[in-house]
Protein backbone atom coordinates (compact mmCIF):
# COMPACT_ATOMS: atom_id res chain seq x y z
CA UNK A 1 0.00 0.00 0.00
CA UNK A 2 0.71 2.82 -0.07
CA UNK A 3 4.15 3.61 0.42
CA UNK A 4 4.92 7.27 1.56
CA UNK A 5 3.84 5.37 -0.49
CA UNK A 6 2.36 2.05 -4.47
CA UNK A 7 3.49 3.94 -14.14
CA UNK A 8 8.87 4.16 -24.17
CA UNK A 9 10.27 7.50 -23.70
CA UNK A 10 8.50 10.17 -23.66
CA UNK A 11 5.18 8.17 -23.58
CA UNK A 12 2.24 10.40 -21.77
CA UNK A 13 0.49 8.04 -20.49
CA UNK A 14 -3.17 9.05 -19.34
CA UNK A 15 -5.16 7.04 -16.94
CA UNK A 16 -8.40 5.41 -18.47
CA UNK A 17 -11.60 5.57 -15.74
CA UNK A 18 -14.22 2.99 -15.73
CA UNK A 19 -17.98 3.61 -15.62
CA UNK A 20 -19.73 2.25 -12.89
CA UNK A 21 -23.16 2.09 -12.16
CA UNK A 22 -24.17 2.93 -8.46
CA UNK A 23 -25.17 0.45 -6.27
CA UNK A 24 -25.90 -2.59 -8.84
CA UNK A 25 -24.62 -5.88 -6.80
CA UNK A 26 -25.44 -5.16 -3.34
CA UNK A 27 -29.24 -5.09 -3.84
CA UNK A 28 -30.78 -8.38 -4.06
CA UNK A 29 -29.54 -10.91 -1.71
CA UNK A 30 -29.70 -14.68 -2.13
CA UNK A 31 -31.71 -17.27 -1.17
CA UNK A 32 -29.18 -18.10 1.96
CA UNK A 33 -26.86 -15.51 2.29
CA UNK A 34 -23.03 -16.13 2.96
CA UNK A 35 -21.21 -15.34 6.03
CA UNK A 36 -19.30 -12.21 5.03
CA UNK A 37 -15.61 -14.32 5.30
CA UNK A 38 -16.66 -15.85 2.22
CA UNK A 39 -19.13 -13.64 0.57
CA UNK A 40 -18.06 -12.22 -2.88
CA UNK A 41 -20.21 -9.68 -3.20
CA UNK A 42 -22.69 -7.94 -0.79
CA UNK A 43 -25.50 -9.45 -2.57
CA UNK A 44 -23.88 -12.86 -1.53
CA UNK A 45 -23.68 -11.76 2.17
CA UNK A 46 -27.76 -11.01 2.12
CA UNK A 47 -27.37 -7.24 0.77
CA UNK A 48 -26.08 -4.23 2.04
CA UNK A 49 -28.32 -3.90 4.66
CA UNK A 50 -26.72 -7.38 6.13
CA UNK A 51 -23.36 -6.65 5.23
CA UNK A 52 -23.82 -3.33 6.89
CA UNK A 53 -25.27 -5.13 10.47
CA UNK A 54 -22.20 -7.89 10.35
CA UNK A 55 -20.05 -4.85 10.45
CA UNK A 56 -20.98 -3.04 12.38
CA UNK A 57 -21.85 -5.61 15.40
CA UNK A 58 -17.77 -6.52 14.55
CA UNK A 59 -17.07 -2.79 15.53
CA UNK A 60 -13.51 -2.34 13.79
CA UNK A 61 -11.44 -2.01 10.79
CA UNK A 62 -7.64 -3.17 10.40
CA UNK A 63 -5.63 -1.20 7.97
CA UNK A 64 -2.09 -0.19 7.36
CA UNK A 65 -0.03 2.09 6.02
CA UNK A 66 -2.56 4.62 5.38
CA UNK A 67 -0.91 8.57 6.50
CA UNK A 68 -3.89 11.15 6.35
CA UNK A 69 -2.29 13.00 3.92
CA UNK A 70 -2.36 10.28 1.13
CA UNK A 71 -4.94 10.42 -1.29
CA UNK A 72 -7.03 12.09 1.25
CA UNK A 73 -6.86 8.58 3.82
CA UNK A 74 -7.62 11.10 6.99
CA UNK A 75 -11.16 12.31 5.07
CA UNK A 76 -12.13 8.86 4.13
CA UNK A 77 -11.69 7.17 7.86
CA UNK A 78 -13.35 9.93 8.99
CA UNK A 79 -15.97 9.48 6.77
CA UNK A 80 -16.24 6.16 7.26
CA UNK A 81 -16.03 6.26 10.85
CA UNK A 82 -19.06 8.63 10.87
CA UNK A 83 -21.37 6.70 8.53
CA UNK A 84 -21.17 3.44 10.15
CA UNK A 85 -19.76 3.60 13.26
CA UNK A 86 -16.85 1.66 12.37
CA UNK A 87 -13.52 2.16 14.30
CA UNK A 88 -10.66 2.17 11.75
CA UNK A 89 -7.44 1.36 13.42
CA UNK A 90 -4.07 2.31 10.76
CA UNK A 91 -1.19 0.66 12.02
CA UNK A 92 2.22 1.83 10.99
CA UNK A 93 0.71 4.29 9.07
CA UNK A 94 3.97 5.29 7.49
CA UNK A 95 4.62 1.87 5.78
CA UNK A 96 5.96 0.70 2.70
CA UNK A 97 3.38 -1.37 -0.20
CA UNK A 98 6.12 -4.01 1.20
CA UNK A 99 5.23 -3.44 4.34
CA UNK A 100 1.34 -4.65 3.86
CA UNK A 101 2.37 -7.90 2.19
CA UNK A 102 4.38 -8.86 5.16
CA UNK A 103 1.93 -8.01 7.33
CA UNK A 104 -1.14 -10.28 5.56
CA UNK A 105 1.51 -13.02 6.16
CA UNK A 106 3.26 -12.34 10.00
CA UNK A 107 -0.39 -11.56 11.23
CA UNK A 108 -2.25 -14.36 9.30
CA UNK A 109 -4.36 -15.92 12.38
CA UNK A 110 -3.13 -13.20 15.25
CA UNK A 111 -5.93 -10.82 15.04
CA UNK A 112 -3.67 -7.76 13.95
CA UNK A 113 -3.58 -8.72 10.43
CA UNK A 114 -4.86 -5.69 7.76
CA UNK A 115 -8.78 -6.73 7.46
CA UNK A 116 -7.68 -4.62 3.89
CA UNK A 117 -4.71 -3.12 1.59
CA UNK A 118 -3.87 -0.35 -0.66
CA UNK A 119 -0.68 -1.18 -2.36
CA UNK A 120 1.38 -0.50 -6.08
CA UNK A 121 -0.23 -2.80 -8.75
CA UNK A 122 2.95 -5.06 -8.71
CA UNK A 123 2.20 -5.49 -5.05
CA UNK A 124 -1.06 -6.90 -5.04
CA UNK A 125 -0.26 -9.15 -8.08
CA UNK A 126 2.39 -10.78 -5.95
CA UNK A 127 -0.13 -11.17 -3.16
CA UNK A 128 -2.84 -12.77 -5.17
CA UNK A 129 -0.15 -15.52 -6.68
CA UNK A 130 0.85 -16.15 -3.15
CA UNK A 131 -3.04 -16.78 -2.22
CA UNK A 132 -2.99 -14.18 0.63
CA UNK A 133 -6.46 -12.27 -1.10
CA UNK A 134 -10.25 -12.70 -1.29
CA UNK A 135 -12.15 -12.09 -4.02
CA UNK A 136 -14.61 -9.98 -3.67
CA UNK A 137 -16.76 -7.66 -6.51
CA UNK A 138 -17.97 -4.38 -5.17
CA UNK A 139 -20.76 -3.00 -6.83
CA UNK A 140 -19.25 -1.53 -9.66
CA UNK A 141 -16.80 -4.21 -10.27
CA UNK A 142 -18.12 -5.16 -13.74
CA UNK A 143 -17.36 -1.76 -15.50
CA UNK A 144 -13.78 -1.54 -13.97
CA UNK A 145 -11.51 -2.08 -17.27
CA UNK A 146 -10.04 -5.26 -17.24
CA UNK A 147 -6.84 -3.83 -17.52
CA UNK A 148 -7.40 -2.45 -14.13
CA UNK A 149 -8.41 -5.31 -11.89
CA UNK A 150 -8.16 -8.98 -11.23
CA UNK A 151 -10.65 -11.38 -13.52
CA UNK A 152 -11.12 -12.84 -10.41
CA UNK A 153 -11.79 -9.88 -7.92
CA UNK A 154 -8.91 -10.37 -5.76
CA UNK A 155 -7.69 -6.77 -6.23
CA UNK A 156 -8.83 -3.86 -8.60
CA UNK A 157 -7.77 -0.12 -8.58
CA UNK A 158 -9.06 2.81 -7.03
CA UNK A 159 -6.80 5.65 -7.87
CA UNK A 160 -4.30 6.78 -9.33
CA UNK A 161 -2.07 9.61 -10.08
CA UNK A 162 1.62 10.56 -12.50
CA UNK A 163 4.79 10.80 -11.17
CA UNK A 164 5.95 14.37 -11.13
CA UNK A 165 8.38 16.30 -9.46
CA UNK A 166 7.87 18.44 -6.65
CA UNK A 167 10.40 21.36 -5.94
CA UNK A 168 10.53 24.06 -3.49
CA UNK A 169 11.12 27.33 -4.86
CA UNK A 170 12.50 29.38 -2.10
CA UNK A 171 15.35 26.26 -1.56
CA UNK A 172 16.26 25.86 -5.24
CA UNK A 173 16.61 28.74 -7.73
CA UNK A 174 15.25 26.86 -10.98
CA UNK A 175 12.79 23.90 -10.37
CA UNK A 176 13.76 21.43 -12.19
CA UNK A 177 10.68 20.07 -15.05
CA UNK A 178 12.00 16.98 -16.50
CA UNK A 179 14.14 14.23 -15.61
CA UNK A 180 17.10 15.82 -17.77
CA UNK A 181 17.23 18.61 -15.81
CA UNK A 182 18.10 16.61 -12.61
CA UNK A 183 21.49 15.64 -14.16
CA UNK A 184 22.62 19.53 -13.44
CA UNK A 185 25.38 20.37 -11.12
CA UNK A 186 22.92 23.14 -9.37
CA UNK A 187 21.04 19.85 -8.28
CA UNK A 188 23.78 18.41 -6.08
CA UNK A 189 22.58 16.49 -2.73
CA UNK A 190 18.57 17.63 -4.02
CA UNK A 191 17.10 14.89 -5.44
CA UNK A 192 15.24 12.52 -3.21
CA UNK A 193 12.64 9.49 -4.12
CA UNK A 194 8.99 8.50 -2.00
CA UNK A 195 10.94 6.22 0.12
CA UNK A 196 13.10 2.87 -1.30
CA UNK A 197 11.84 1.59 -4.80
CA UNK A 198 12.24 -2.32 -3.75
CA UNK A 199 9.23 -1.64 -0.84
CA UNK A 200 7.42 1.51 -2.03
CA UNK A 201 5.32 1.82 -4.89
CA UNK A 202 5.74 5.39 -5.43
CA UNK A 203 9.32 5.05 -5.61
CA UNK A 204 9.23 2.27 -8.00
CA UNK A 205 6.81 4.38 -10.26
CA UNK A 206 9.70 7.35 -9.85
CA UNK A 207 12.53 4.40 -11.44
CA UNK A 208 10.06 3.13 -13.82
CA UNK A 209 9.30 7.50 -15.51
CA UNK A 210 13.32 7.87 -15.50
CA UNK A 211 13.45 4.18 -17.35
CA UNK A 212 11.35 5.90 -20.10
CA UNK A 213 13.45 9.33 -19.93
CA UNK A 214 16.44 7.85 -20.75
CA UNK A 215 15.63 5.03 -22.95
CA UNK A 216 13.88 2.35 -21.39
CA UNK A 217 10.20 0.39 -21.83
CA UNK A 218 8.09 -0.84 -19.98
CA UNK A 219 9.75 -4.15 -20.82
CA UNK A 220 13.49 -2.64 -19.46
CA UNK A 221 13.42 -0.43 -16.33
CA UNK A 222 17.29 -1.11 -16.03
CA UNK A 223 17.77 2.61 -17.62
CA UNK A 224 16.02 3.97 -15.36
CA UNK A 225 17.87 2.46 -12.26
CA UNK A 226 21.06 3.75 -14.19
CA UNK A 227 19.81 7.03 -14.34
CA UNK A 228 19.94 6.99 -10.44
CA UNK A 229 22.74 5.00 -10.43
CA UNK A 230 24.39 8.22 -12.15
CA UNK A 231 22.36 11.02 -9.95
CA UNK A 232 23.99 9.09 -6.67
CA UNK A 233 27.45 8.96 -8.29
CA UNK A 234 27.54 13.07 -9.26
CA UNK A 235 26.54 13.64 -5.88
CA UNK A 236 22.59 14.98 -7.09
CA UNK A 237 20.37 12.06 -5.28
CA UNK A 238 19.59 12.41 -1.58
CA UNK A 239 19.15 9.03 0.09
CA UNK A 240 16.61 10.56 2.39
CA UNK A 241 13.24 9.48 2.09
CA UNK A 242 11.00 12.62 1.33
CA UNK A 243 7.79 13.60 3.45
CA UNK A 244 6.43 16.89 4.19
CA UNK A 245 8.37 16.91 6.97
CA UNK A 246 11.73 16.44 5.07
CA UNK A 247 10.52 19.23 2.44
CA UNK A 248 9.94 21.47 5.24
CA UNK A 249 13.17 21.38 7.07
CA UNK A 250 14.65 21.54 3.56
CA UNK A 251 16.05 18.13 3.54
CA UNK A 252 14.63 17.26 0.63
CA UNK A 253 14.19 20.22 -1.53
CA UNK A 254 13.58 18.22 -5.00
CA UNK A 255 11.48 15.17 -4.35
CA UNK A 256 10.23 12.53 -7.36
CA UNK A 257 6.95 11.38 -6.14
CA UNK A 258 2.86 11.29 -7.25
CA UNK A 259 1.20 14.45 -8.35
CA UNK A 260 -1.51 14.12 -6.04
CA UNK A 261 0.88 13.81 -3.19
CA UNK A 262 2.94 16.84 -4.50
CA UNK A 263 -0.19 18.62 -5.06
CA UNK A 264 -1.44 18.23 -1.80
CA UNK A 265 2.15 18.89 -0.09
CA UNK A 266 1.72 22.39 -1.60
CA UNK A 267 -1.90 22.89 0.07
CA UNK A 268 -0.63 21.69 2.66
CA UNK A 269 2.56 24.15 3.22
CA UNK A 270 0.20 27.36 2.50
CA UNK A 271 -2.21 26.51 5.06
CA UNK A 272 0.42 25.92 7.89
CA UNK A 273 1.92 28.99 6.67
CA UNK A 274 5.09 27.23 6.20
CA UNK A 275 8.51 28.53 4.51
CA UNK A 276 8.07 26.77 1.66
CA UNK A 277 6.99 27.44 -2.34
CA UNK A 278 6.34 24.12 -3.31
CA UNK A 279 5.63 23.90 -6.71
CA UNK A 280 5.24 20.37 -9.27
CA UNK A 281 5.58 19.76 -12.82
CA UNK A 282 4.71 16.58 -14.46
CA UNK A 283 8.26 15.47 -16.39
CA UNK A 284 7.03 15.34 -20.31
CA UNK A 285 10.32 13.19 -20.73
CA UNK A 286 9.11 10.73 -18.48
CA UNK A 287 5.45 10.50 -18.49
CA UNK A 288 4.46 7.51 -16.00
CA UNK A 289 0.71 7.10 -14.44
CA UNK A 290 -0.56 4.26 -11.95
CA UNK A 291 -3.33 3.38 -9.92
CA UNK A 292 -3.00 1.34 -6.18
CA UNK A 293 -4.97 -1.31 -6.10
CA UNK A 294 -7.57 -2.27 -2.96
CA UNK A 295 -8.08 -5.83 -1.73
CA UNK A 296 -9.44 -7.80 0.83
CA UNK A 297 -7.28 -10.13 3.08
CA UNK A 298 -8.68 -13.80 2.83
CA UNK A 299 -8.08 -14.00 6.51
CA UNK A 300 -9.48 -11.08 7.34
CA UNK A 301 -9.95 -10.20 11.19
CA UNK A 302 -12.84 -8.17 10.24
CA UNK A 303 -14.49 -9.63 7.20
CA UNK A 304 -17.63 -7.84 7.27
CA UNK A 305 -16.03 -4.31 7.54
CA UNK A 306 -13.51 -5.23 4.90
CA UNK A 307 -16.13 -5.69 2.63
CA UNK A 308 -18.00 -2.42 3.94
CA UNK A 309 -14.89 -0.64 3.25
CA UNK A 310 -14.45 -1.36 -0.39
CA UNK A 311 -17.82 -0.56 -1.34
CA UNK A 312 -17.09 2.63 0.18
CA UNK A 313 -14.21 3.79 -1.67
CA UNK A 314 -15.74 2.75 -4.47
CA UNK A 315 -18.94 4.82 -3.74
CA UNK A 316 -19.69 8.68 -5.36
CA UNK A 317 -18.78 9.63 -1.96
CA UNK A 318 -15.48 8.19 -1.28
CA UNK A 319 -13.99 8.81 -5.02
CA UNK A 320 -15.12 12.30 -4.59
CA UNK A 321 -12.99 12.31 -1.22
CA UNK A 322 -9.96 11.14 -3.66
CA UNK A 323 -11.13 13.82 -5.93
CA UNK A 324 -10.43 15.91 -3.20
CA UNK A 325 -7.02 15.40 -2.89
CA UNK A 326 -5.95 15.61 -6.69
CA UNK A 327 -5.84 11.55 -7.13
CA UNK A 328 -7.76 10.49 -9.96
CA UNK A 329 -10.79 8.04 -8.94
CA UNK A 330 -10.94 4.99 -11.08
CA UNK A 331 -14.92 5.65 -11.33
CA UNK A 332 -14.40 9.18 -12.09
CA UNK A 333 -15.63 9.39 -16.16
CA UNK A 334 -19.19 6.91 -14.81
CA UNK A 335 -19.55 9.83 -11.87
CA UNK A 336 -19.23 12.36 -14.58
CA UNK A 337 -21.60 10.88 -16.68
CA UNK A 338 -24.32 10.19 -13.95
CA UNK A 339 -23.94 13.72 -12.53
CA UNK A 340 -22.43 12.29 -9.28
CA UNK A 341 -18.72 14.03 -9.96
CA UNK A 342 -17.31 16.83 -7.91
CA UNK A 343 -16.53 19.18 -11.25
CA UNK A 344 -15.18 22.11 -9.32
CA UNK A 345 -12.62 19.57 -7.85
CA UNK A 346 -12.25 17.52 -11.31
CA UNK A 347 -11.05 20.73 -12.43
CA UNK A 348 -8.14 21.29 -10.35
CA UNK A 349 -6.78 17.92 -11.81
CA UNK A 350 -3.41 18.66 -13.98
CA UNK A 351 -3.56 18.55 -17.31
CA UNK A 352 -2.01 15.75 -18.91
CA UNK A 353 -2.48 14.66 -22.22
CA UNK A 354 -1.51 11.46 -24.16
CA UNK A 355 -2.75 8.00 -25.16
CA UNK A 356 -3.38 5.48 -22.22
CA UNK A 357 -0.69 3.46 -21.82
CA UNK A 358 0.03 0.77 -19.19
CA UNK A 359 2.69 -1.94 -18.43
CA UNK A 360 1.26 -5.41 -18.17
CA UNK A 361 1.47 -7.57 -15.04
CA UNK A 362 4.47 -9.67 -17.03
CA UNK A 363 6.33 -6.02 -17.39
CA UNK A 364 5.76 -5.35 -13.89
CA UNK A 365 7.11 -8.10 -12.60
CA UNK A 366 10.19 -8.52 -14.57
CA UNK A 367 10.62 -4.78 -13.68
CA UNK A 368 10.28 -5.61 -9.56
CA UNK A 369 12.39 -8.50 -10.51
CA UNK A 370 15.42 -6.39 -11.80
CA UNK A 371 14.92 -3.56 -9.56
CA UNK A 372 14.80 -5.81 -6.52
CA UNK A 373 18.32 -7.32 -7.92
CA UNK A 374 20.01 -4.34 -9.31
CA UNK A 375 19.18 -0.97 -7.35
CA UNK A 376 21.27 -1.31 -4.41
CA UNK A 377 24.51 -2.22 -5.94
CA UNK A 378 23.76 0.18 -8.30
CA UNK A 379 22.63 3.07 -6.51
CA UNK A 380 24.10 3.02 -2.76
CA UNK A 381 27.34 0.77 -3.86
Amino acid sequence: MPAPRLRTAAVAVFLAFAAAPVGACGDKPPAVPRAPAVATSAADAGGMAALTAAAQKEGSLNTIALPGDWANYGALIDGFEKKYGIKVVVENPEGTSQDEINALKEHRKDGRAPDVIDVGGSFAQAAARQGLLAPYEVAAFDDIPGEQKDPQARWYNNYGGYVSIGCDAKRVKTCPSTFADLRKPEYKGQVALNGDPTKSGSAFAGVYAAALANGGSFDDIQPGIDFFAELSKNGNFNPVESTPATIEKGQTPISIDWDFLNLGYADEFRRKGADVDWRTAIPFDGSFAQYYAHAVNKDAPHPAAARLWQEYVFSPEGQNIRLGAYARPVLMDAMERDGTLDKAAAENLPTVEGTPTFPTEAQREKARETVNRNWDAAVRG
